[in-house]
């Protein structure tokens, strides 16, 4: 008869006592700080676009290797089973996310996402960051998640190594209820990564006379498209919900000023440039102020360049480098992607909100409309009616009938919304 044997990487209930946080999630919320993550206010970037990423899912070692990982995982990972399959690469971006649909929509709202970043150092502690930071199996359950939105989840997640350089070249994850954690989970997600590694080997050497063994890091870096190359170390500006921006770039975040983060949202949000006179047209509607706006490029470029060599504006004209997005962009990118629960999950309030630049009340009335009609005319029930609980929702009218238009007639929701519309209704009315 096999004995049990318990592992400290494994989110069993039994192993640790009530209260207490096994050593290796400590460690790893430790990491989390250090990298100055909120727990309160975190959201994985999207770093693909779906052209990038069918690009480089294409080149990726692992696109061979998706029937073995479907076969083992995906097959039992049905639209009733409460799980998802994610598999990522080494840098902890997510690649495929397949399995339960209703689950899967559910996982929009904490950015589970294909083309999201799951690394340690931009999500916190998690099943796929975790492991490839630690190079090993691990279970992260419910509220061992550094980041609060993903208290509601569990995950089991292990890395995938070249057969032959033992780099590492993915992870594969299960995420779910507790059944993603429970003691059978760790060893099938194990199984499968040891399945995989064997048939890469056997499919290299099936290979071998016609076409050259390269390692995986080579393989890796040179079929990754340029603009996903790009991406691996890009900055992303957070400036929904707030006065200030918050800059970020691999393990680092700098705060910038609201003047600051005028210019660099209007250069976000017009790529191909500005020159000197539309640039602070766009901030203080005069376009004569440029010796005023090259003053506070110098104090800015200096400022950036300090922090980070390489994401400064450039001049003649005025335009960033492509390693910078601001949030506002992920939230459209989102919403055309039909990705709707993640969008509103993403969108943590109005632009730069107390700016009265015109350019930006231009940019956040934008944001605000491409949202609401995005939701409005292609939202599940659920999704639009979180949406008119929000500061933008709570007395748009329109919101609220089409959420009561949706709903079922039996819908215990259809009284709490009759009251609002009637409120509506009369306040607007009076």
């Amino acid at each position: 008869m096999l004995e049990l044997v318990t592992s400290p990487w494994l989110a069993d209930p039994d192993v640790v006592a009530p209260g207490t946080v096994r050593a290796v999630v400590r460690d790893s919320w430790s990491r989390a700080e250090q990298s100055q993550l909120d727990p309160d206010r975190m959201l994985s970037p999207l770093l693909f676009e779906s052209s990038e990423l069918n690009e480089y899912r294409q080149a990726h070692p692992l696109a061979q290797m998706m029937p073995v990982i479907r076969k083992l995982l995906v097959r039992d990972a049905d639209n009733d089973s409460g799980m998802l399959v994610a598999v990522g690469d080494a840098m902890g971006r997510l690649l495929w996310v397949e399995g339960d649909q209703g689950l899967k929509s559910k996982a929009e709202s904490m950015m589970f996402v294909e083309g999201s970043d799951w690394s340690e150092s931009v999500a916190g502690t998690s099943a796929p960051g975790t492991a490839l930071a630690l190079d090993h199996a691990i279970q992260i359950r419910r509220d061992e998640h550094f980041n609060r939105l993903v208290h509601a989840w569990s995950c089991t997640a292990v890395p995938v190594h070249d057969p032959e350089t033992k780099a590492i070249i993915g992870v594969i994850d299960i995420t779910g209820g507790d059944q993603a954690v429970d003691r059978h989970t760790m060893p099938l997600v194990e199984a499968t990564a040891h399945a995989v590694e064997t048939e890469l080997m056997v499919s290299r050497l099936r290979n071998r006379d016609s076409k050259p063994s390269t390692s995986s890091k080579f393989v890796l870096f040179n079929n990754l498209p340029s603009s996903a190359k790009n991406k691996a170390a890009r900055a992303t500006m957070h400036i929904l919900g707030r006065d200030t921006a918050l800059v970020t770039i691999e393990d680092r975040s700098i705060e910038l000023t609201q003047r600051h983060a005028e210019i660099m949202t209007l250069l976000a949000w017009n790529r191909s440039g500005l020159s000197a006179e539309r640039l602070s047209e766009l901030l203080w509607g005069d376009s004569s102020f440029t010796s005023r706006l090259r003053a506070e490029m110098v104090r800015l470029r200096k400022l950036l360049d300090k922090f980070h060599p390489g994401i400064a504006p450039e001049s003649k004209p005025y335009r960033l480098p492509e390693q910078v997005e601001i949030d506002a962009q992920q939230v459209v990118a989102l919403l055309d992607r039909g990705a709707h629960r993640a969008a509103l999950s993403a969108f943590r309030g109005a632009l730069l909100p107390d700016s009265v630049s015109p350019g930006i009340e231009e940019i956040r009335e934008e944001v605000r409309l491409h949202l609401r009609e995005s939701l409005l005319n292609d939202a599940s029930v659920e999704v639009l009616m979180d949406y008119a609980n929000t500061e933008q929702g709570l007395d748009d009218l329109d919101v609220w009938h089409q959420v009561l238009k949706m709903l079922p007639a039996k819908s215990p929701k259809r009284s709490h919304v009759v009251a609002h519309v009637e409120n509506l209704v009369f306040v607007q009315g009076s």
